[in-house]
Parts: C-alpha cells; sequence; structure tokens
C-alpha cells in the first residue's frame, strides 16, 4: 500500500467520550498529529447522550459538575491542538501494513491510516436494560424514559425510579425538588452505588422501598397514573401512584467489529500491559474498554490510563521522545474546530 505521509495521522482514538477526548488533548500536547472516529453523531459518549444534565461528583477538582459542561469543557481543550474529528462512524477492520509502518482502519465512509490506535470504546456500542413489563415499549419517550436529557421532563412529576446502582440514586439527588415526588425500587437490599449515594438519598427523605419490583403500569386516559409493585420476598402487591417510571437497570454492550480484531479480549475487556498497550504493538487502550488487574472503570482513572497510553505512542513514533512529557504550564494559540458528522473543517 503505497500513500502519502500526509494521509497517515501519528494517532486515531476510536471513541470520544471523556477519556478519548483527554487522550485527544494530551496527543496533542505531544504534537502528534490525531484522529478522533465515534459512531455516535455528537462527542461526549454517554456522558452527552445519556446523561447530559447529570451531576458527576467524582472528577479532580469539580465538587460536581454537570455532565453537559464537562463534555464541553474536555472539548474545548482537545480543540486546541485541532485533531480531526469523524462522527457517525463505526469502525469495521484493523489491519497492519508493514511497508507503510501504519494501520488501516475502515468505516463505512472509508479508510483512516493512522502509526498508533488508541481504543477508548468505553463499553462499546450500548443500548439501555428494558423492563420486562408487558406493554412497556408502547409508552417509552411518553411515560417510560431511559434517560434524563432534560430534567423538565420531570417537573411537577411523580416519579418511579427502578435500580440501585449510582444512575439510580444519582438521578434520584439530582431529580429531587424538580419532581414533585420520588419513590426508588430495588429488587434486593443491597445497592451497587457508592455508599455515600445511598446515605444522602435517605438522608434527603426519598423513599427507597427493597425487594420491590414494577409488575404492571396502572392506565387511566390513555395516560401513566400509577405501578402495580410486587414484593418478591412476601409476594405481597401494592399500587402506588406514578406519572413516570425511570428504570435504570444498566446497559447491554457489545465491541462490535472490535471483537473480531487480532487483540487479546477477556469478557468484554481488551486487555493491556502497564504501558496500557494491547497485544498489538502500537495500539492501545483506556477507559472503561480496557483490563488489567486492579481495573477500576471511573472517568477519574481512565483519564490518567488515556494519558499513559499517549505518552508511551508517542515513544514509539520518536524513540528520542521520553515518556514522561514534563509539566504543563503554558499552552499556545488556540484554535476551534468545526465538527460536522464523517468531516472536518478547521477555523481560527
Amino acid at each position: 500500500m503505497l500513500v502519502a505521509a500526509s494521509e497517515i495521522f501519528d494517532l486515531t482514538i476510536i471513541g470520544g467520550g471523556p477519556v478519548g477526548l483527554y487522550g485527544a488533548y494530551y496527543a496533542g500536547l505531544r504534537q502528534m498529529r490525531t484522529k478522533i472516529i465515534d459512531s455516535l453523531d455528537q462527542l461526549g459518549g454517554q456522558l452527552a447522550t445519556l446523561y447530559p444534565e447529570k451531576y458527576i461528583y467524582d472528577v479532580a477538582g469539580f465538587p460536581r459538575v454537570v455532565a453537559r459542561d464537562l463534555v464541553n469543557n474536555l472539548i474545548e481543550q482537545a480543540q486546541q491542538y485541532q485533531p480531526e474529528v469523524q462522527l457517525s462512524q463505526t469502525v469495521k477492520t484493523l489491519n497492519r501494513d508493514e511497508n507503510s509502518q501504519c494501520y488501516a482502519i475502515t468505516t463505512e465512509a472509508g479508510l483512516h491510516l493512522t502509526r498508533t490506535v488508541l481504543i477508548c470504546a468505553g463499553a462499546g456500542a450500548f443500548h439501555p436494560r428494558r423492563l420486562a413489563v408487558p406493554g412497556a415499549e408502547q409508552w417509552e419517550g411518553r411515560g417510560i424514559h431511559y434517560a434524563v436529557t432534560n430534567k423538565q421532563v420531570f417537573a411537577g412529576k411523580r416519579l418511579i425510579i427502578i435500580g440501585g446502582g449510582d444512575s439510580a440514586l444519582d438521578w434520584a439527588m439530582n431529580l429531587h425538588g424538580v419532581a414533585s415526588h420520588i419513590t426508588i425500587i430495588h429488587r434486593r437490599n443491597q445497592f451497587r452505588a457508592h455508599e455515600e449515594s445511598v446515605s444522602k438519598t435517605m438522608k434527603m427523605g426519598i423513599p427507597i422501598l427493597t425487594f420491590w419490583e414494577l409488575k404492571s403500569l396502572s392506565i387511566t386516559d390513555n395516560t401513566i397514573t400509577g405501578a402495580v409493585l410486587y414484593n418478591n420476598q412476601t409476594h405481597e402487591e401494592r399500587t402506588i401512584h406514578a406519572d413516570v417510571i425511570l428504570p435504570q437497570l444498566g446497559f447491554i454492550s457489545s465491541l462490535g467489529a472490535i471483537k473480531d480484531w487480532p487483540i487479546h479480549i477477556q469478557g468484554h475487556s481488551i486487555m493491556v500491559d502497564q504501558k496500557m498497550q494491547t497485544n498489538l504493538p502500537g495500539v492501545f487502550a483506556a477507559g472503561d474498554v480496557a483490563g488489567f488487574d486492579g481495573k477500576l472503570k471511573l472517568i477519574a482513572t481512565g483519564f490518567g490510563e488515556a494519558a499513559t497510553a499517549v505518552n508511551f505512542a508517542k515513544t514509539l513514533l520518536d524513540p528520542k521522545a521520553k515518556a514522561f512529557p514534563g509539566h504543563s504550564s503554558e499552552l499556545g494559540p488556540q484554535t476551534l474546530t468545526t465538527i460536522v458528522p464523517g468531516k472536518h473543517a478547521t477555523v481560527e
């Protein structure tokens, strides 16, 4: 494969979520020509598409920050170095061309050539686990919501949140004072959420009904007016008033075509070494998709993993470069990138 050097990027990042965006910033800091490819039509990953109004509490330097604001700041940070952004593109194949010493990534839109790769695909393509309740699908978007993109949808409503993870408890706290009343139901008395979240939710006086599950919906005049609950311990049933249901039951995810690439995958994780490199030289992974002993799936740790991957990718591109980049103290003139799905343009 004969290609012009100008067509080959130093680093291509697969995934434009928080970790991928921070990786793009760090690659710019190391003067690497960088491209981001994402299957969504906007940058920001799950934070942008599912939780734009949710508060994030565990990012260093922010006592709390709205997800949309965190994404916008990460985009601004990355765009200082003018990465090329390709949206609405799903990666298909990855092949190594020894003549040009680069990787060829294909998407439905074409070929992307790169010397190194950083996979920040999160959990991969995802969709929410849906309620196993008869007729629930017909109420999606008009009484049953799996994501919160606008808090005002819940304003003044009697809300039932289903689940015991961080998303369920976080949304209970975020929507407290927006919804007229909130009830959490959870099929167990153990929670996957952080202990502090459970404690704060209880201190707010938000009822948490453990061992209860949603059995059916109460409908009046073609509107959800209540929910029939079932206790899986006592087999008791009760009906409570509700206008809107917010199931937070997790997501079903898939790595898609990436699972067929010649990289070491265990479960849904791409296995990496201490440099965040996979079994393929020059192919790295960071964030939720990366797996190693002692892994913690947090945005905070993902940022560090992305920086580690980028800095060691730099040493592959330039053997004289040091992995440690030094401390950033001054930035040059900033430029902004205009992002169009499948296209790229830069304006000064």
